[in-house]
């Protein structure tokens, strides 16, 4: 089975009646270039409270920056990054309820709408190869999870038999599944160990039989990037694929894009329009992919929000 396909369906498997967020292919590196093809992110004791504030991805630089929930401050004292950058920094953060915004003698002032809360614990990283006869760069990548710490669990899915062989070129601290997506039947041959997140890790940036360049983390980089991640992960989803004007599509309970003419799970962007033999034009079906995510996960589409009224200059009910 094509990868894309797998990986939906293992989306579909993982995210039912579970109380964990998922996306797919997100960025999981601080120097390089290394991007996971599902994240699972658990909550933690703070979950309702980032539930409450917006259903999209808050920006890392107003998180991080010196804008509290106190007294609203001058936007460019708040920012340690280019003007330009944080100007569309604090845009996008009024825009999703995190700042409020007010005007001074000319002058544009911010604070926190909220304080951020600590609201995800666990990030599980899963590298999806459903054919071990071609794993690519797999090996480097697994590396690269374990030695860099930037998850929690990291764990390799694959529709395969597993070897002994491979196994043995698989890190010890990575756990194995195997999924048939036909079925939703998922083996756990192996459990992941827990990686350490809390200290400086090592990242592979580039890796050949004869040199491997590795760059240093910091804990400080790597918990700023665990917390983008985090909140990539619970703004962006995992259904985010369109679906195309063809009368062959109908999607399953899950929102997978399944053709009747080819009977499988298709990628609508490259294997899907006129060129299909099996293309018959009409009307993309209607799917509302935020109902299906927030019937069968803990995302909120539409919270209240937690933006409090100012009771004076500098405090807040």
């Amino acid at each position: 089975m094509q990868e894309f396909a797998f990986e939906l369906a293992l989306c579909a498997h993982l995210e039912s009646g579970k109380r964990r967020v998922f996306s797919r292919q997100l960025g999981t590196q601080v120097h390089g270039r290394r991007v996971m093809d599902l994240v699972c992110v658990e909550p933690g004791p703070e979950f309702d409270e980032r539930t409450a504030i917006t259903p999209e991805s808050i920006p890392t630089l107003a998180i991080e920056s010196d804008a509290g929930p106190g007294t609203a401050r001058y936007w460019k004292d708040v920012f340690d990054c280019h003007p330009d950058t944080a100007e569309q920094v604090v845009e996008r953060a009024v825009d999703v309820g995190f700042f409020e915004r007010e005007r001074r003698n000319g002058r544009t002032y911010v604070r926190q709408a909220t304080r951020y809360p600590d609201w995800f614990d666990t990030i599980v990283g899963i590298e999806n190869k459903p054919d071990l006869g071609r794993p690519g760069d797999l090996e480097t990548q697994l590396l690269t999870d374990v030695n860099l710490g930037m998850v929690d669990k990291a764990v390799l899915a694959t529709e395969s038999y597993v070897t002994g062989a491979h196994r043995n070129r698989i890190p010890p601290e990575v756990g194995i599944w195997r999924f048939d997506p036909e079925t939703g039947d998922r083996e756990v041959l192996r459990e992941p160990e827990q990686l350490p997140t809390d200290r400086p890790g090592i990242e592979i940036l580039d890796r050949s039989s004869t040199r491997t360049e590795i760059r240093v983390a910091s804990a400080d980089a790597i918990e700023r990037a665990r917390r983008r991640v985090a909140e990539r992960a619970y703004g962006k989803g995992w259904r985010t694929y369109d679906l195309p004007g063809c009368t062959q599509i109908a999607p399953d309970d899950a929102g997978l894009p399944y053709c009747s003419w080819k009977a499988k799970t298709v990628r609508p962007a490259t294997e899907c329009g006129p060129d299909c033999a099996g293309y018959c034009s009409g009307e993309p079906p209607a799917l509302d992919t935020d109902e299906i995510r927030a019937q069968r996960s803990p995302w909120e589409p539409d919270p209240p929000g937690r933006t409090r009224r100012q009771s004076g200059l500098d405090s807040f009910l």
